[in-house]
């Protein structure tokens, strides 16, 4: 017998045998018999039932509020008032019941997780293939993948590709390709042909393993909002017996006193609240956002502060790559290749960067040997016979003064702004690869949609230099910034802002971790995140998207505030079947079918926190390979933006005849790549994106900027026509260099409003 499934339908049990008692109890007192003893044992029952609860409740020294449904049921036998205290023992059990079938139906979309969690493995031996616990996987095993299954643990993939269904971890609900060296998360499930893996984790320490403990933390956690409602029913209870008391007390009449008991039984109060905290944590589920428990969704719920890490938080962290320098006798493309094979092995968000740029350039990555991870400073391993290390500068000097090639490298990036990946091959310093972080496209809206939401102060925390910090919160328009700050300075930072008022921290590092956990409520990013920050969160964002925390934020606080009109509708609605009981006008009988009614209101108000708020329902979407198709085509343009800087910067280095042939160049690139570009959107793409977004004129202030870019081109064109055969005067050159200044700062802009406007107008949300 499965004792589980059975604790969890005890109640509905009892709830059908107490109706059983009632229905035959009726039947024989239609057919003249006595219907005392059916209804006597009906009520019996649940009076020991709520004894039960109400002695529990006290050890665990909570509130008893099922007190008054004891008082009244015990009122009934006292009073001969059998055929109520039947119905009252009816109701009481029919409401739990209610509850356990609203709490199975909000949990549906959490234990879905756990039922999918990998139990089998297929893993290579000496005899063939063997099937083996998940659990005895250990790492380097190597494992084979068929169709239809989950991965069973963080892998690294073999085979030449895979086709990936992550709608599990991700919330998207497209199939993912993945290619040879990606990493692929346990949990995600194989929807292609049979592959191949290697595992990089245990099971106990893998991806899905940890989402699991955080969903059955989720499941079992009590909201101290419940605690709230056991506070709101001391105050119900008392108020319940005074009335019930005044009412004997001026009529005379005990039988007063129990139908007012019987309405004022706080099962809206008890059952409603749990309810909608749980329906709001299962709602997060379906979009991707884990709430562990129902205290961190009453915290997030609260929050007023918000605290943002700001790499791989508030900018992807997938930092692009500016410049290679070399030292050693190895070429750019070179030096990078063996930097992103090491790097394979790796889930720091830059060193998934590299991989992504070296892929993007078609150099052939090898899988690494022997790799070893020094925290906060980056990597060692055997590429190819070849011993590489790739990370700080102190990793590859070990101990040793920079020289002067490092020291210029260090000064240039302090100059610039850049951050740095040094690569030291057979140990000796080869290169630098300078990186520069990029803002996420959906960064500035999130923060919009934050303070909308009700976030009255917004600080990032960064380690980076201040330089740089202070560069991304000028540009997110960060209310505070806090940079050069170690784990502990980031802990201290937290802890200041608590005195402020509730604080939500986000963050994605394993230095992170502390942070999180010193906050009213931490917030991880990404199911691909350090597990540390993941376990110290309160809430995990599976989706690596910063737009889903706004969202979480709305689905907590709708939560919250239904819980409290469920709990308030439930408390109003009893106190004036108090009031028409105290005065005679609702026997016991019909107040209990009443109470019954309200019962059920107040518990179906509650089940709305299961359904999408309308403003977080699915509207129309940009298809995401048109979305994709659009982020190629301004790819594919950045070097003519490029190609135009360097025009500008040609005209303050060299005389017009020496640049003149550069911006002939520029005036073809422009007419024949750029303006078509330009024209084919504002022709074709944006009457389509018109549709989406409705509303009257929605992309005035961007065909505005076209017209902008088709003046500056027009205007370019013919001052270079006129200068074709002639020396320009200083004013000429002047007028040329700002003019292709002017574009090039534009045409930048306007890039990232339509990346930004492409990326959530898609359907990948």
């Amino acid at each position: 017998m499965d004792v589980t499934k059975l604790s969890r339908n005890f109640h509905s049990t009892l709830a059908i045998i107490v109706a059983l008692l009632l229905a035959i109890g009726g039947l024989a007192w239609m057919l003249g018999a006595s219907a005392a003893p059916t209804w006597i044992t009906a009520t019996a029952l649940m009076l020991a039932v709520a004894i039960f609860e109400c002695a529990r409740a006290l050890l665990h020294r909570r509130a008893g509020v099922d007190l008054l449904a004891l008082l009244t049921m015990a009122g009934a036998l006292l009073l001969e008032q059998y055929l109520a205290g039947a119905i009252i023992a009816f109701m009481f059990a029919s409401g739990r019941s209610l509850e356990e079938y609203a709490r199975g139906r909000a949990r549906r979309e959490l234990t879905a997780l756990i039922e999918r969690a990998p139990r089998i493995a297929h893993r290579y031996a000496d005899t063939g293939i063997e099937d083996i616990a998940v659990d005895a996987v250990r790492e380097d095993d190597r494992l084979l993948l068929k169709p239809g299954e989950t991965v069973p643990v963080d892998a690294l993939l073999l085979s030449e590709s895979a086709q990936l269904d992550e709608s599990a971890l991700t919330g998207e609900s497209l199939p993912r390709r993945r290619a040879r060296g990606e990493q692929l998360l346990s949990g995600v499930v194989n929807a292609g042909g049979p592959v191949e893996l290697k595992a990089l984790k245990t099971a106990a320490d893998s991806t899905y393993a940890g989402v699991v403990r955080m969903v059955e933390e989720a499941q079992t956690g009590k909201a101290p909002f419940t605690r709230l409602a056991d506070r709101y029913a001391l105050l119900f209870v008392p108020a319940a017996l005074a009335v019930a008391g005044a009412a004997w007390l001026l009529s005379g009449d005990p039988v007063r006193a129990l139908a007012v008991l019987v309405v004022a039984t706080p099962c809206p109060l008890i059952l409603a609240a749990p309810v909608a905290i749980v329906g709001a944590i299962s709602q997060a589920a379906r979009r991707g956002i884990l709430i562990k428990n129902g205290a961190a969704l009453e915290q997030l719920a609260s929050a007023e502060i918000m605290l943002f890490d700001k790499t791989g938080t508030l900018t992807t962290g997938q930092s692009r790559l500016v410049a290679i320098e070399t030292r050693q006798d190895v070429g750019p493309d070179e030096l990078l290749r063996l930097a992103a094979s090491l790097d394979l092995a790796s889930q720091h968000i830059t060193a998934q960067s590299l991989v992504a740029e070296a892929r993007r350039r078609g150099l052939a990555l090898s899988l690494p040997e022997q790799v070893r991870e020094t925290p906060g400073e980056g990597l060692r391993g055997q590429v190819e016979g070849r011993a590489v290390a790739v990370g700080s500068l102190g990793l590859i000097l070990r101990g040793s003064k920079p020289d002067a090639w490092a020291q210029a490298a260090l000064k240039r990036m302090a100059f610039q702004g850049l951050s740095a990946v040094f690569v030291g091959l057979n140990d000796e310093l080869a290169g630098v690869l300078l990186l520069t972080d990029q803002i996420r496209l959906e960064t500035p809206r999130a923060l919009r949609e934050l303070h909308r939401a009700g976030i009255r102060r917004t600080v990032m925390l960064s380690g980076d230099r201040r330089d740089v910090a202070e560069t991304v919160a000028t540009a997110l328009g960060i209310d505070t910034v806090l940079a050069e700050r170690s784990p502990a300075d980031k802990v201290s930072a937290v802890n200041a802002e608590r005195s402020r008022g509730i604080t939500a921290m986000a963050g994605d590092g394993i230095n992170d971790a502390p942070a999180l956990a010193a906050a009213h409520v931490g917030i991880a990013m990404g199911a691909r995140g350090a597990g540390a920050s993941s376990e110290a969160a309160d809430v995990v964002l599976l989706r690596d998207r910063l737009d889903r925390l706004p969202e979480g934020l709305q689905i907590a606080r709708r939560g919250r505030r239904i819980a409290l009109q469920s709990v308030l509708l439930g408390m109003a609605l009893s106190g004036i079947a108090m009031i028409f009981a105290a005065f005679g006008y609702l026997p016991p009988v019909a107040g209990a079918l009443l109470q019954e009614g309200i019962d059920a209101i107040a518990i179906l108000n509650a089940l709305r926190a299961l359904r999408a708020a309308p403003e977080l329902r699915a509207a129309p979407a940009l298809p995401e390979e048109i979305a994709t198709r659009l982020q190629e085509q301004h790819d594919l343009l950045q070097p003519v933006l490029d190609r135009i800087e360097a025009a500008a910067n040609a005209l303050n280095t060299g005389s017009f005849r020496d640049a003149g042939a550069e911006l002939k160049v520029v005036d073809e690139m422009i007419r024949e790549k750029l303006l078509p570009h330009e024209r084919e959107d504002e022709e074709k793409l944006y009457p389509m994106l018109a549709g989406i977004i409705r509303g009257f004129d929605p992309l005035g202030a961007m065909s505005r900027t076209h017209r902008e870019i088709f003046r500056l081109a027009r205007r370019y064109q013919l001052l270079t026509a006129e200068l074709a055969d002639t020396q320009p005067a200083d004013f000429q050159l002047r007028e040329i260099r700002q003019l292709l200044f002017s574009l090039v700062a534009i045409l930048r802009l306007h890039f990232s409003q339509e990346e930004e406007l492409y990326f959530t107008l898609s359907d990948t949300r």
